[in-house]
């Protein structure tokens, strides 16, 4: 059965250009129309003090914090291509960035932003229907996207065995992610739900291309999410991302490519075409895709997936109004999908096409950010507790985590000059490593993923070998 899916979002991962060289309101009340579900994934419940010092939720799970430590420094006196026009022509992995670029988050913690939407992991292993889960899959693809809005930042590029692990007891999941190769970039990441309904895993390695304009990343690698109850697993991989202006003006983000979800067990798949944004801005930010049964046969039951984009907050309605034959008669294939990067300069406005269609059911809606998130590099409220480190915390943590990582931690704390240093003393830390293993001839072992096949792709991936959370760290390397 084909469901076409149209969707208006905001772009995904970005992922950095840094080296071991650097130094340096949708409002329901005002929309009665469409069905709705219970799409809430974190209710806020009352909290109160304990012994005057920390906020406990009413189920005895601790909030987390709701700022940043110190404001982000301004980046208006800055400029990228000041740094870029030195080194055209050469590897994108080997030009030096300052640190006002960066954002105080490790790759790896972006990475982890994928687990804000987990409610609709949840939802997926509810539904019975397979089309049903297939959309709560889609949506769960493209909800890490959604986060990224304005976040023009790039975070820290992991260092060659780091590590980030989260434990989120309130959400249902735990999740693990080491930095398995440094040339080429290599990060990979296992999750699993503490239920035991869902296993999610996957490697990210971004191949970058400076077009003198702009800087394209192409997050390459194997997304597999695995539904265990329904005995189902999903694969897909991620779209392209472009960030626009670099020379100068307002750096946007723009992210274009087909994405194939693909069901495994069932042989039902979701194609979802992140369309480039085009010389007037008419596709900025649109998707469009249908999902379609193992027969590949269309069928009367047509959706349309649409994203009301409002300030600040992100909807995914589906409606059911589209004749989704022709779409599909004219729907580009993979290879047909070409970057219009050089012929947009300037930060289109995104067109307001979106309708509220009678009938519709809201499936899913981006958690809001915080009152001063513009001040905290426009970070969710799910972001901003990412690098948060509570007291006893490092008893418990591997020596590699990125809490642990002392130019993020200063960077995050305002110290802008200490945070420039120790990215610089961490960096050549890492070559002095790595030239001493070249001259011993010793090649370097990952701690918790190993080089493997995807079991449902074929495809070469980073398979995890567990053990993390068993926490015997005495083998950890040395990385700060």
């Amino acid at each position: 059965m084909v469901r076409l899916l149209r969707k208006l979002l905001h772009f995904g991962f970005y992922t950095g250009f840094d080296s071991d060289n650097s130094s340096g309101d949708f409002s329901e009340a005002n929309h009665k129309g469409p069905e709705m579900l219970d799409l809430e994934p974190h209710q806020s419940n009352r909290t109160e003090k304990h012994n005057g010092e920390t906020e406990i939720q009413e189920n005895g799970i601790k909030r987390h914090r709701t700022s940043l430590p110190a404001p982000m420094f301004s980046r208006s006196d800055f400029s990228v291509w000041s740094i870029l026009k030195k080194c055209i022509g050469l590897e994108l992995s080997k030009i030096t960035m300052p640190i006002v670029f960066n954002e105080p988050l490790s790759f790896l913690q972006r990475i982890t932003e994928y687990m804000e939407h987990i409610y609709l992991i949840n939802k997926a292993c509810s539904h019975t229907d397979p089309l049903e889960r297939m959309q709560a899959v889609a949506a769960f693809a493209v909800s890490a996207v959604a986060s990224q809005w304005e976040r023009t930042g790039k975070p820290f590029n992991p260092l060659l065995g780091e590590t980030y692990e989260l434990i989120r007891e309130d959400l249902g999941f735990r999740f693990i992610s080491e930095q398995v190769s440094h040339h080429p970039p290599i990060s990979a990441f296992y999750s699993e739900g503490l239920n035991k309904d869902f296993i999610f895993h996957g490697s990210i390695y971004p191949k970058l291309k400076f077009w003198g304009k702009s800087i394209e990343a192409e997050p390459r690698g194997t997304i597999t999410l695995e539904l265990l109850k329904h005995n189902e697993a999903y694969t897909w991989t991620n779209p392209t991302c472009c960030v626009h202006n670099v020379i100068i003006g307002k750096l946007w983000l723009e992210q274009y490519g087909v994405v194939e979800i693909i069901n495994h067990s069932t042989g039902d798949k979701c194609v979802l075409n992140f369309k480039p944004c085009g010389l007037f801005g008419k596709e900025l930010h649109r998707v469009e895709g249908y999902i379609q049964d193992k027969h590949e046969k269309p069928g009367s039951d047509n959706c349309d997936w649409s994203l009301d984009h409002t300030e600040m907050r992100d909807c995914l309605f589906l409606t059911t109004h589209m004749n989704v034959l022709q779409m599909v008669e004219q729907y580009p294939k993979p290879e047909d999908i070409k970057s219009e990067n050089d012929e947009a300069d300037d930060m289109p406005e995104v067109q307001d096409t979106v309708q509220f269609i009678p009938g519709s059911k809201l499936l899913w809606r981006i958690n809001s950010r915080p009152p001063n998130s513009s001040q905290m590099y426009n970070f969710t409220s799910f972001a901003v507790s990412l690098n948060e480190l509570e007291k006893g915390m490092e008893a418990i943590l591997a020596p590699t985590d990125c809490r642990l990582r002392p130019d993020i931690r200063n960077m995050e704390n305002g110290n802008m000059d200490v945070a420039s240093k120790e990215k610089e003393r961490l960096e050549e830390k890492q070559r002095a490593a790595r030239n001493e293993r070249a001259k011993d001839e010793v090649e370097w072992h990952t701690r918790w993923f190993h080089q493997g096949t995807n079991p449902y792709t074929g495809t070469p991936d980073w398979l995890y070998s567990g053990g993390y959370f068993d926490r015997n760290f005495s083998d950890c390397p040395d990385i700060y």
